[in-house]
């Protein structure tokens, strides 16, 4: 895990990679990578790499990047980790054997001698990188399905500038910071900005699933050579013949296998443990794996002791359960409150969901752990959100009067228009459904949307909300979402909440605010070798498919995890940042007092990073 940038600039035009600011690029992001540094300025001067180093596998000197293969034709730096490398060695013209690492790095280096981007989708990992390949004069930028690493690109004048962080690419002090209105939109709209776009209209990020170009001709369209959408379709047309037993086992092994490679690691692995199902299945898998010396964290805070908020009784329950190395960390109000300004320093751009990830990370750095597992993603792989009945009932109870000409429009000025001399107050999708229900991408916006398009004047103005919204055509973009169609209710929601919620606010969530710590954070859930063996036994499936995880250890897990009621793992946010009492419903839906507060304090434009 680490951090990289790169400069290209093949413009004869253009003058060649400015050295100094390829370094202030790179230590911007010294907290992704404190074990070690590297540079490499091309020849010509046209291409630079650099990169930050947290070593997890191959710890020796000779893994540091970024690396150039043996005959100097190809360098590399790279984020991430690839856990099938061994197995990749084989397809090496020598079986690997002239390699002069053990590291995946290497591995992936030759590897695209061997096979070019074509080995993309039999790498199992997370990464993004970027490889200079000196005699085509290009460079390759890629990044795995699901988004896990990010990768950030800044193109124009004649350069391409790349970074693990948006902060990283505007301390290089080249980029402008000029705030892009769909990124400031798309944040309010859904409480992270989506991909593609930044906050920032000179940077975008590189899609999940995809790889581009830097050469002579600047930066290339981004290709997909993959995507969930598609993967789920796939299983749809094939979906596997089998008994519930069968699925069952199918699905254990599966499941299995995913934690088995995501152990692989040259250092200590620990886990984020909570109360619930799903991490404490990884934990369950990652002892039938072989983890013999697993360390568990689990976070509490002051305000929830002795609440049914509380995750440390039942948390301690499981580690001692399954035999594991537990601490748990209790965090006070005023401990959080001093801790957090680094938040808002650490987060590279707006979310509202990502305290719990930073305090949680913190603890694990604290204990001495590199790597950790989490149980993110099982919710979306395996259908545990309110999305996945309230989407396809939204559709078939709104979808035909929704495609009425004018009547969603009309019933939605006659909600806004009595809204206002309502006593009670109730939320402002209530007179959004009929409008917004018409299909799956639309019932899909307004089921997940945290503030709606008519009330973005009001918060960023009329011009920044009218040109946010042009630009970032927030249900185009989840219709791109499934493409190809899945044709059933159950995948389209898993393709749109993959994709979305969980790439564009838990994962990139979980990168920074563990990277802040130096902190390595692995998802077996989250994974592309892993969906596709669920999928087609997860298609005729019956009943709630969540069951499928809890079942997979060889060790049942504890019967009161089982009866704990599903709380999620949350920080008291409202109560410590905007001075709620506890148990109160707050003076605002959901998160948005938080938004408006997170954004009036961290990312607007006047005194914003």
């Amino acid at each position: 895990m680490c951090g990289i940038a790169a400069i290209v600039g093949f413009d004869p035009r253009q003058p060649g990679v400015d050295r100094d600011e390829l370094l202030r690029i790179r230590d911007a992001m010294h907290a992704r990578g404190p074990d070690g540094s590297g540079c490499w300025v091309s020849p010509d001067g046209r291409v630079g790499l650099a990169h930050r180093r947290l070593a997890i596998i191959d710890l020796s000197d000779a893994a540091a990047q970024p690396m150039a293969s043996a005959d100097g034709r190809r360098v590399i730096t790279f984020n991430g980790e690839i856990y099938n490398y061994r197995e990749l060695r084989a397809l090496l013209p020598d079986g690997g054997a002239s390699l002069r690492t053990t590291s995946d790095t290497e591995v992936l280096l030759e590897l695209y001698a061997a096979l070019g981007t074509d080995m993309l989708p039999r790498l199992r990992g997370m990464f993004a990188f970027a490889l200079y390949d000196a005699p085509a004069r290009r460079v390759l930028l890629a990044r795995d399905l699901y988004g896990v690493k990010p990768l950030y690109v800044a193109a124009g004048g004649g350069t391409v500038r790349v970074a693990s962080q948006v902060r990283a690419l505007l301390a290089g002090g080249r980029v402008a910071r000029r705030q892009d209105p769909a990124g400031v939109v798309g944040f309010f709209l859904r409480g992270s900005v989506p991909e593609p776009f930044t906050l920032y209209a000179a940077i975008r990020a590189l899609p999940a699933g995809s790889f581009a170009w830097a050469d002579e001709n600047g930066l290339s369209e981004p290709r997909a050579y993959a995507s969930i959408a598609a993967i789920l379709a796939d299983a749809v047309r094939e979906p596997a013949a089998v008994s519930e037993e069968e699925r069952v086992e199918g699905m254990r092994r599966a499941f299995l296998d995913s934690v088995r490679y995501h152990l692989v690691a040259d250092v200590r692995v620990g886990a984020f443990l909570s109360s619930g199902r799903d991490s404490t299945a990884i934990i369950g898998l990652a002892r039938d794996a072989g983890a013999a010396d697993l360390k568990t964290v689990t976070l509490a805070f002051t305000e929830y002791q002795g609440t049914s908020r509380d995750e440390a009784p039942l948390a301690e329950e499981v580690a001692r359960y399954y035999g594991t190395d537990h601490t748990t960390r209790v965090i006070s109000k005023d401990e959080f409150q001093r801790e957090f300004p680094k938040v808002i320093q650490a987060m590279d751009q707006p979310t509202v969901d990502a305290v719990n990830s930073y305090f949680v990370s913190r603890a694990v750095a604290e204990v001495g752990i590199k790597v950790a597992l989490s149980g993110t993603g099982g919710d979306e792989l395996l259908g545990g959100y309110f999305t996945y009945w309230k989407v396809p009932l939204a559709v078939r109870l709104w979808g035909i009067p929704a495609r009425v000409p004018g009547l969603g429009d009309a019933v939605l000025a006659a909600y806004r228009a009595l809204a206002p001399k309502r006593s009670v107050r109730v939320s402002p999708k209530s007179g959004a459904v009929i409008k917004y229900a018409r299909d799956y991408p639309s019932a899909y916006f307004v089921l997940r949307a945290m503030y709606m398009p008519w009330e973005l004047p009001a918060i960023v103005g009329e011009e920044v909300a009218r040109e946010g919204m042009r630009r970032l055509d927030p249900i185009g973009l989840f219709a791109a979402g499934l493409d190809p169609d899945p044709g059933r209710a159950f995948e389209r929601v898993v393709a749109l909440d993959s994709r979305f919620y969980m790439k564009d606010q838990l994962l990139r969530d979980i990168d920074w605010a563990s990277m802040a710590h130096s902190l390595e954070v692995r998802v077996p859930l989250v994974e592309a070798h892993l969906l596709r063996a669920a999928a087609p036994l997860l298609v005729r499936a019956r009943g709630d498919r969540k069951r499928y995880l809890p079942a997979s250890p060889s060790r049942p897990l504890p019967a009161a995890v089982f009866t704990r009621k599903k709380t999620g793992f949350s920080v008291p946010l409202r109560q410590w940042v905007l001075g709620e009492k506890p148990g109160s419903k707050g003076s605002d839906f959901g998160m948005r007092g938080w938004a408006r507060r997170l954004y009036d304090m961290a990312f607007r434009p006047e005194g914003g990073i």
